[in-house]
């Protein structure tokens, strides 16, 4: 693996310093600078690059490597270039200063989630280009906006582009998750995303008083139902010894309702994100929420804020030619990998949305996995180690 003296490998770690720096933060990010950035490294690789909007402020960028056989499907590598917020007091550092502390330790904003896989993948190509390699298969490297509020004015809308239809993408790597262990974890599949909300309604009038049907009732048997689905989740995934990916998680996370504490209301509104296991039938879920608000009486209504369609995972088989070069490459540097569906969603399911196969992978391993966490991190050997890993599996990739 990478030894940190090299000069070109330091290059690669103040590239890496310089772009966490850029605070494209939620909410009402600025682009600006990091687009400016972006193009900065296609113009020292000498790559072309393109800009696309496909909504006012939230630009997409495209660096391109020409293969050799371009009508050949291309392989994309997609990140996003926006990081979640964060609350400063909590931190060591600046989260905008990347501070590297004397172990090596890189402290920032995006520093596992995702810068670090960008710029990966820019010095894995700038190391290609120095050691004067060429590929059949056009390379697409992709930065994309948004991610971090779900991928709706930034990916969602891209694939269904014809900007996006003329890159000819064959396979996508996106990102995936730091592993606390010495395994990498390689994601091939999303849950289904639903956020509903259940609408109670009753009898209202005095708190003194015991009405009956009222939007306190209703509002109990449903969030006794929805406890109860989750408990039993929870029992399931200790007693099976399953991973988060592999259940389907049910949070309460709003309860809504009421004006004053002696009024008993006429309307109580509870919300909840769900994520299905793919194991499940939706259609049988969603029919029998609907029959939960029925059975809890009368102006009992359910709305859907998201509702995201069963997508097909990536087939991890010898059938898949693509899942079949990134193991076997993975097995040649000896990596210990382990394969799940990811807990979160990623912009990876718009890609499988459209019938491309794509895997989630961020080369981070002995990690602490601290996403959207106070003092994200991640270790300059890390990060110059990742890039020799996707140096191989890219390059391969590209040879199929």
């Amino acid at each position: 693996m990478s030894s940190i003296k090299d000069g070109d490998e330091n290059e690669a770690v103040t590239n890496f310093r310089e772009y966490l720096r850029i605070p494209t933060v939620h909410p009402d990010v600025d682009y600006s600078k990091c687009v400016e950035f972006l193009l900065r490294q296609a113009q020292s690789l000498n790559l072309p690059s393109n800009i696309y909007y496909m909504a006012p402020g939230k630009p997409i960028v495209v660096i391109t490597w020409l293969g050799q056989k371009p009508e050949l499907p291309s392989i994309l590598l997609n990140s996003h270039t926006d990081v979640v917020p964060v609350y400063s007091e909590f931190w060591t550092h600046d989260p905008f200063s990347a501070h590297k502390d004397k172990n090596g330790n890189i402290y920032a904003r995006g520093a596992q989630d995702m810068k670090c896989v960008g710029i990966q993948y820019i010095e894995t190509i700038r190391k290609y280009l120095k050691d004067k390699l060429v590929f059949d298969r056009t390379i697409h490297m992709l930065f994309v906006p948004d991610e971090e509020t779900g991928g709706h004015l930034g990916m969602k809308l891209f694939v269904r582009s014809p900007e996006f239809a003329s890159l000819n993408v064959g396979f996508a790597l996106d990102e995936g998750l730091a592993s606390s262990d010495d395994s990498f974890s390689i994601y091939y599949g999303e849950r289904t995303l639903w956020h509903l909300q259940i609408k109670c309604t009753g009898t209202p009038g005095h708190g003194s008083l015991l009405h009956e049907n009222t939007a306190g009732e209703k509002l109990q048997y449903v969030i006794n139902k929805f406890m109860n689905w989750r408990e039993h989740e929870k029992l399931r995934m200790k007693t099976c010894k399953l991973h988060s990916g592999d259940v389907t998680s049910i949070n309460l996370t709003m309860v809504n309702g009421g004006c004053q504490i002696n009024v008993v209301p006429p309307e109580l509104t509870v919300s909840f994100d769900v994520r299905l296991s793919i194991a499940v039938d939706v259609t049988t879920i969603e029919k029998t929420v609907k029959e939960w608000c029925e059975e809890a009486g009368e102006g009992v209504t359910m709305e859907f804020m998201s509702k995201s369609a069963f997508i097909q995972p990536t087939l991890i088989a010898p059938e898949n030619p693509w899942w079949v070069t990134f193991k076997n490459e993975c097995d040649k540097m000896n990596l210990k990998t382990k394969t799940y569906i990811f807990p979160g969603a990623t912009d990876s399911r718009y890609i499988r949305e459209i019938g491309i196969p794509a895997l989630g992978f961020s080369p981070i391993n002995n990690t602490p996995i601290l996403l959207h966490d106070h003092d994200e991190f991640l270790n300059e050997k890390t990060f110059l180690d990742g890039i020799d890993i996707y140096y191989n599996i890219i390059k391969s990739l590209a040879s199929v």
